[in-house]
């Protein structure tokens, strides 16, 4: 292979990892498998909030769903850890090793840990308080004009490729 052809491989290796909402380097102490994301597809690393609730008896009840953030009023449910996509399943098979799940599938949510993301909007100041915006992506406390909940704090600033380290603390 020509040193060429290695290069624009090599390039279009890295832009796709660049496309990553939520990098390798987390620390996940409680997560929580037991809601379903019903509605839409929606990228990893967002802030997700309760839809409907169910009696929380069972694992596997179809009223416990949760739904992308439409206002910074909405309680959080916790960080979404996959992608979820809506597939043709008749002609191709999700990719599990990618944290892909079917639309209307079990999600995993992040509750406490630490994550590296780019779901950032505005600029992170380590130590402060993180809240999330109406599109759920994780914003410092003095950005949002109607505040939302603190879902943790931050543990370091934006690098080169706009990721930053966080610490998610919803219980």
């Amino acid at each position: 292979m020509g040193r060429e052809k290695y290069h624009e491989i090599n390039i279009l290796f890295n832009l796709g990892d660049y496309k990553m909402a939520l990098k390798g380097d987390r620390v996940e102490h409680l997560t929580d498998i037991s809601f379903f994301k019903a509605d839409a597809v929606i990228e990893r690393g967002l802030i997700v909030a309760h839809l409907t609730g169910g009696s929380g008896a069972a694992m596997d009840d179809s009223l416990a769903q949760v739904d992308t953030v439409s206002s910074t009023g909405d309680l959080a449910a916790g960080l979404i850890l996959n992608d979820v996509v809506n597939l043709d399943l008749t002609r191709q098979q999700y990719n599990a090793h990618k944290d892909e799940v079917q639309l209307g599938g079990k999600v995993t949510l992040l509750r406490r840990g630490t994550v590296v993301t780019n779901q950032i909007s505005g600029t992170p100041v380590i130590g402060e308080k993180v809240h999330f915006d109406a599109t759920g992506k994780l914003t410092t406390a003095s950005s949002p004009a109607g505040k939302s909940m603190a879902v943790g704090r931050w543990l370091g600033i934006k690098d080169k490729d706009g990721y930053a380290k966080v610490e998610i603390n919803i219980v």
